[in-house]
């Protein structure tokens, strides 16, 4: 019987140690399996044959222990979870996972567990790994906010995402010579003396229709339908685009403007100018003659072509009737610059800021600015002006109204947009000292033109950050890591993968780098964490049991064969 109890014995060793085998082999099969987890062949005593329980002491007996003889050995094998090195490899795509947690995919509706992060895209744009799981994580809202809660493929439309934003402020830096003139006056141009009769004894007004104006020879200046052409002004030596009004409204031309009296007219010039009446100025009519003035500042200062006003431009009957005589020219130190805004959709919007001195005191210097703008999608360019008080040190102190609204009515964008313009910035102040001549100079707008998404990158938190043509970037998702009480519960899937039993525990949903959750490193692989020499030992060991335990079969087998020699 007891030899008979050894064979089995001995074949426990072998098939323990043969497993060893298998599970040595495995591992070092794996060891450049991205993210391998190696295995671990542990033994432990299979059972005991009991010969005798052990007894206790008496009065005149000693205790004596139990008797047992071992029956065997089984396999308890073990996983070990470590984390493997890390391996940069320069694509967005794979991704790993520093320190504890998993991936989480979707493969075919099964959730399963992941460390390797050998991710790519599949033709919809989705996330997936080799096999095709989907990786599951956090949407965005159509803001690009973050939004936590239900999992859901993970997707990055590269090159196929577009993304334009509107500007929201402006900054500025330079200096506003405050050693320059104040400005005491703007520049004012006259035209001749307009008639509202044919034998130019009556002076026009603003309220005399534009078919009924004259010259002094007695001319008819406008008729119904003309289109006048607004050409060849310049503000600062800037020269601005040309306008075209038309005379009454018969809806036969693409004007910007039409009207039926001289005040209609007026209205418009004062507003194709950019003339901010509120701080002065403007279009008057006064005995006949029709007067512009503009605001102060040098760069603010108005000069006509000679051929400026021309009606029916390129017909043969083309006319200037108005001739325009400049009278003074605008004063003051003052500075103009120009940025490019954007909006909603993506356009571009050309903004002109012009600085004016406009008080010298005891507390320092006061300017103005002026914002107008030609995209601007009402007639008139201002869109904006307020006061910049400088201290006597030349120091910025405030600024009233620095938020300008510039109408994109009729461009699908929204409207009106209001844009910061940002003066006061640190060591990018602008400041008021005496120089040479004022500068001004924009730095920075925070609106860009249409773009698209052109890569992307994983943060530590498990955030996917997307990258788009126009500089812009935005947040596309977000990786959750899945934590789970007993990773050793868990049960291997297949392909890299891992599902939960009931050993494992339910999975914890958490962002990368807390409650115990590694961070996420984009870029990089996790590499195997089988450690060859250990694995070369565990060869060695194994083979040495096999063989051990195969001469415990041969010794048994010998001594039966003795045993059936002498029952012969």
């Amino acid at each position: 019987m007891g030899l008979t109890t050894a064979l089995y014995t001995g074949r426990t060793g072998l098939t323990a140690n043969s497993t060893m085998l298998s599970v040595t082999g495995n591992n070092i099969a794996n060891v450049n399996t991205t993210a391998f987890k190696a295995s671990r062949a542990e033994f432990e005593t299979l059972i005991s044959q009991t010969l005798s329980s052990g007894s206790p002491p008496t009065g005149d007996r000693g205790g004596s222990n139990p008797a047992q003889v071992g029956l065997g050995v089984r396999l308890a094998n073990s996983r070990d979870f470590s984390n493997g090195a890390l391996q940069p490899t320069g694509q967005s795509t794979d991704m790993a996972i520093e320190g504890n947690g998993f991936f989480v995919v979707n493969a075919g509706g099964e959730m399963r567990y992941t460390r390797a992060g050998n991710f790519t895209l599949d033709r919809d744009f989705n996330l997936v790994n080799p096999n095709g799981a989907l990786v599951q994580g956090y949407g965005v809202d159509d803001n690009f906010n973050i939004q936590e809660g239900e999992l859901g493929n993970v997707n990055i439309p590269i090159g196929a995402m577009t993304l334009a934003e509107a500007t929201k402020t402006a900054r500025f830096s330079g200096n506003l010579n405050a050693g320059g003139d104040v400005a005491t006056q703007g520049a004012i141009i006259n035209t001749q003396t307009i008639f509202a009769d044919a034998t130019a004894t009556t002076f026009a007004d603003d309220t005399t229709a534009l078919n009924q104006l004259f010259d002094a020879d007695g001319n008819a200046m406008f008729a119904d339908g003309d289109l006048i052409q607004f050409t060849g002004v310049s503000k600062g030596g800037k020269t601005m685009p040309d306008r075209t009004f038309e005379v009454g409204n018969n809806g036969q031309h693409n004007a910007d403007a039409t009207g039926q009296s001289l005040g209609d007219l007026m209205t418009f010039i004062q507003s194709v100018l950019g003339i901010d009446t509120d701080v002065s100025g403007g279009v008057s009519i006064t005995d006949g003659v029709l007067s512009i003035e503009g605001n102060g500042g040098t760069a603010n200062d108005l000069d006509f072509e000679p051929a400026g006003f021309i009606v029916n431009a390129g017909t043969p009957g083309a006319n200037a009737p108005l001739t325009f005589n400049k009278a003074q020219a605008a004063d003051g130190e003052s500075t103009r610059t120009t940025f490019v805004a954007y909006d909603s959709l993506g356009n571009e919007m050309t903004i002109d800021v012009t600085m004016v001195l406009e008080e010298k005191n005891n507390g320092g210097t006061e300017w103005r600015y002026y914002a107008q703008s030609s995209d601007h999608t009402d007639l008139d360019r201002n869109i904006g002006s307020g006061i910049m008080n400088f201290n006597t040190k030349g120091r910025l102190q405030d600024v009233s109204n620095n938020n300008i609204l510039i109408g994109r009515d009729g461009t699908g964008a929204g409207t009106p947009q209001q844009i910061e313009l940002l003066f006061n910035g640190g060591s990018e102040s602008i400041s008021a000292l005496a120089d040479k001549g004022s500068q001004l100079s924009p730095i920075a707008q925070d609106g860009s033109p249409l773009g698209t998404l052109a890569d992307f990158s994983l943060g530590n938190d498990g955030t996917i950050q997307g990258v788009f043509s126009n500089g812009l970037m935005r947040d596309l998702g977000r990786l959750p890591v899945a934590m789970f009480v007993n990773n050793e519960g868990l049960e291997e899937a297949g392909g890299n993968l891992f599902k939960q039993t009931a050993n494992s525990g339910q999975a914890s949903l958490v962002n990368a780098g807390t409650g115990g959750a590694g961070r996420t490193i984009g870029a990089a692989l996790e590499q195997s964490n089988v450690d060859l020499a250990d694995e070369f030992i565990n060869l060695i060991s194994a083979t040495t049991g096999f063989s051990a335990s195969s001469r415990v079969l041969t010794t048994s087998d010998r001594l039966l064969q003795e045993l059936m020699t002498i029952v012969r």
